[in-house]
Parts: structure tokens; sequence; C-alpha cells
């Protein structure tokens, strides 16, 4: 098995305490109670969903649902949270030593206080292949069934196939994932949530977060931390691959949701090439020998970009924080384009790829950082191992509606772009920087917003990574920053003998070393980070 669960009795305690703390075994326990129903199965999940009070049946049907585990007239089910409809980095807490018993007894109490609800245990599997897959439970209050639902369909049932990979597959070790959930409790001094993590120990308590996304990216934030500690580069972006005539070439895009991440990774490139995607949110990379393993079997999209009548709504099977009206033959569908809140959600089935893998054998030839900063020209190529592995911590860009609370006009550092992480930085630094130094994964910075005052298409960024893919692009040296050079797009020519415009860029450069400087101690870079950045600026 790929992470421990059911131990023999001689290894119980204190003699494995990768899996027994205080945290752990207090969130471990509430699994077994007798008020606790295990769900195993997604046409289970599906029919408590559907019967559950105010979830909303859509009279849209879940194409190909017999072959998801569903019964075959299935319809996509859509549920609403209420006045908050994104995730809450506010709500997130560390367990260490010094909070340890004062958490342990948050969490027991509001365990208790659930005594007299019903409770379902749902099991998943995270990583899709023998190379990285973990199991993961959740427990949740009735009432919360969607959640549930959802929460099984984004990840990976335990159905045959899945069991039969899980068994096959390399033993970490680890704990299984365990994730206590309770929307329904506000802890004191709490009142918008709290999110408790045991990094160590692979558990966490979600309270008053009604969100699914808190549920999907709180499961994500722990396997991604068994990944870093196991050999792996935790991702929080997309991958694909183009399957050309001599060789096959994969990039990495990673950014927060809204930056294009998932545009780039799905994009077809006017069926000019042979696509393969391995995912367009969670991955991680092999730091052994660069091959990558996708996390997650479906897709959380936003529905912002899709109008009812879209085509792409076809492969939806639950909706989050969406609208709903009836059509000119009286079925009820959704009403999309963020109309009722700004973060309209759905899960799309695997089937909205037509060319999906799990596994890229092959290792990844390129990352690209996604920003949105005017000082950017559309294309950067990075020829410094240290300094891409720096821009990749000082990554620019604008937060989206995805996160509760969040100025969307500002920019801001998110690190890896992956505000999930429950680890040291210094972690994803040196596990970035292996990639490029010694797996020789190329690596650019690409501006999705403005350049200067002048918007950059999704065509210009489209038609640069296709150059790099076909080997035509041209390049020339970026004077402003050494070891870097932009790539020669009509129209978005950087003016280098501008001073305004060299100041302003520096400013921004600067930027990135007041953030790498002031960063919390228990993040902090080595020198060489912000160095890589002070020592190659053109002043």
């Amino acid at each position: 098995m790929a992470t421990k669960h059911q131990l023999n009795r001689t290894d119980i305690g204190l003699k494995s305490p990768k899996l027994y703390n205080r945290i752990r075994t207090t969130i471990e326990t509430a699994f077994y109670k007798n008020n606790v129903i295990k769900i195993t199965s997604l046409e289970e999940a599906y029919q408590l969903a559907k019967h559950s009070p105010g979830t909303i049946i859509t009279d849209l049907p879940v194409h190909r649902a017999d072959e998801l585990g569903l019964p075959i007239d299935a319809k996509v089910l859509l549920f609403n949270d209420g006045i908050i409809t994104g995730r809450q980095a506010q709500a997130r807490r560390l367990i260490d030593k010094s909070n340890l018993d004062h958490y342990a007894n948050i969490i027991r109490d509001c365990i208790y206080e659930n005594r007299d609800r019903t409770m379902y245990h749902a099991t998943v599997v995270i990583g899709l292949h023998e190379d990285f897959t973990v199991r993961a439970h959740l427990l949740i209050p009735e009432g919360f069934e969607n959640t549930m639902y959802s929460w099984m369909l984004n990840f990976q049932v335990m159905d045959e196939e899945t069991l039969m990979m899980y068994k096959n597959s390399h033993v970490f070790d680890e704990g299984d994932i365990f994730l206590y959930s309770d929307p329904d409790i506000f802890v004191d001094g709490f009142e918008d949530g709290l999110a408790l993590f045991d990094r160590d120990h692979n558990c966490a308590a979600l309270f008053g977060l009604r969100y699914f996304g808190e549920h999907k990216k709180g499961s994500l934030t722990m396997a991604w931390s068994i990944a870093q500690r196991n050999g792996f580069t935790a991702c929080h972006g997309g991958q694909k691959r183009f399957n050309l005539k001599d060789k096959s070439y994969v990039m990495g895009v990673f950014g927060l949701s809204g930056s294009g991440k998932s545009t780039i990774t799905h994009s077809k490139h006017n069926n000019k090439y042979d696509i393969t995607v391995l995912h367009d949110d969670a991955f991680v990379i092999s730091n052994k020998d660069a091959s990558s393993v996708s996390l997650e079997p479906t897709y959380f999209d936003k529905v912002q970009d899709y109008p009812t009548d879209s085509e792409d709504n076809k492969y939806l099977i639950t909706m989050q924080n969406t609208g709903a009206t009836l059509d000119e033959n009286g079925f009820v569908v959704p009403v999309t384009e963020d109309i009722q809140s700004g973060n309209g959600r759905a899960i799309k089935s695997k089937f909205w790829t037509p060319a999906r893998l799990y596994k890229f054998d092959e290792k990844v030839n390129a990352i690209f950082w996604i920003m949105k900063d005017d000082t950017l020209p559309p294309l950067l190529k990075v020829n410094s191992s240290t300094l891409a592995s720096t821009l990749g911590a000082t990554l620019a860009t604008k937060r989206s509606s995805a996160e509760h609370g969040a100025d969307t006009t500002k920019l801001a550092m998110v690190p890896y772009a992956n505000p999930f992480r429950l680890y040291p930085l210094s972690h994803d630094f040196d596990k970035f920087k292996d990639l490029f130094e010694n797996h020789k994964v190329e690596c650019y910075v690409i501006n999705t917003g403005h350049f200067l005052d002048k918007k950059i298409p999704p065509k210009v960024t489209l038609g640069a990574i296709e150059s790099i893919v076909e080997g035509s692009i041209k390049f020339e040296t970026f004077t402003p920053l050494k070891d870097t050079a932009f790539a020669v797009i009509d129209g978005f020519i950087p003016p280098l003998s501008d001073s305004k415009y060299i100041d302003s860029f520096n400013e921004r450069m600067h930027s990135r070393i007041e953030y790498l400087k002031a960063l919390d101690p228990r993040d902090i870079l080595p020198d060489e980070a912000y160095e890589s950045i002070e020592s190659r600026l053109n002043k």
C-alpha cells in the first residue's frame, strides 16, 4: 500500500510516531464512532447528494455517467454555499509543539458536539499512478452530502481498478490522510472559519468552512507535503505534452486561478498538434527522473467563461455557487458567467479532455511561470537555475475570486503559484532549482496581463509557446536583467533605451528582493535567492 493504515498491533502507539500523536489520533478516532456511515461508491454518494435538502437537480444529464460509476440517468447536481464562495487563507493555522495541546482540545470538543449527528466517511486516493498515490479519508456531517460527493468525484474512488493500482504502488513511510470537516461549527475567535493542519501527521480539521475548494485544496495540501518529503516537487499548475513526429515536448505552467493556466493547458492550438494533457491544477514532478504524475482525474473549473449553452458544459458533473433558471422547454439549467456569485465553480469529468494520461514518463522540458506584471514582456527565457527558481518564488500575479476577500486589482507575490504550502518555502526553492540545474529543465516567464499599457492577448501567448515547441522562436538579450532573453514579438518589443522603463522594471525587481528579505523566518531563503536578482540587474 502507498500510505500506511491498519498497522499490526505491535506497531500501534508511540512506536510509530508518524501515525500516532495527539492531533492525528483525536481526528482518526472520530471516524470509528457509531454515528458514522461509511460511503463506498459514487452511486451511493450521488443518491445522498441528490436527496440532500437544498440540492438543485438540473435537467443536464451527466455525460457517460455509467462509465464514471454513476447511475446511467444521473443528472448534474447544483448546490450553493451562501456568502462565502472562495478559499479563506486567513482561516489556516499550522499545528506545532507550541500550540498542539490547545488545538487538540478544540478539535476534541468540536468532535464531541457532533456525537448526535449522522456523519459520513468517504475514502479516495490522491495521485493516479503507482509512482505516487496516497489514500485520503473525509469525515463530514449530514447536510453536506454534496461536498462529500464532489470530493469523491474530484479525486479517485477505490474501485476495482484503482484498488489494484494502489496495491502495486510504491510504499511511503507515511500515514493515510485524514480530513475532518464540520462546516456548521464556528470556534470562538474564528468567526470566519478555522482550518487546522498537522503537516507532519497528514491530518487536518476544518470548522465553519462550507466552500468545497477548502476540502479539495486541504486534501491536496497534505498530499503535496507527502510528495515534498519523498523526492517530488509539488506543483499547483497544469502540464501538457506535445506529441511531435520526432519527439515529445512536455511543458508545465504555474499560475493562480484566472491567470490563464487552464486556458494554456487545455488549448488545442487550432488542432495544429497532437496534445496530451496530464492535468490543469495539481501534479507532482519526480526529482529523480523529472517524470510527472497527476493527482486528480477530474477538473474543478470556474464557470465564468462558459455560458449556459457552451458545449463544454456537456462534461459537468456537479456545480457550486451558480444560479439556475428554466429554459424554453421548462428544463432546469444553470446560469453561469458568475452572475449569481463571483466564483461559480463546477467539477468536469475526465472526458472533458479527449487525450489524457495520468503519468508522463518523459521528463518535463520546460516550466513556465505565469505572471501579470506590466514591466515584463510577453515571454522571457531565464538561463540561470538559481534565478529561475527565485523568479518562481517571487511569482507576481493578481489574486482571483477563488480567494475570498482578495484584492483582485493589485499585484501579489505567490511563491510558485501555490498558496497551500505547509512546509518551509526553501524546500520548494531547492526542488525547483534541482529540476532546472540537474535535469536541464528550461525556464520561461509568461506575462498574460499587460505589457506597459498594452493587453497581451491569448493568441500572442499561445503563439510564443508554439514557437518554442517548434524551435523557431527568436530571442534577444534582455539587458535589464542578465541571463535572460526576451522573445521577439511584433508590437511587444521592450523599450530598452527608455530610462523610465528601466527604472520601472528595476523597481519591480527590487520589490521582489524586498519580499524575499521580509519573509517569515520559517520561509527565509538562502542569500543566493535575492542575490540572483540583485547581481543581475542593469543599474
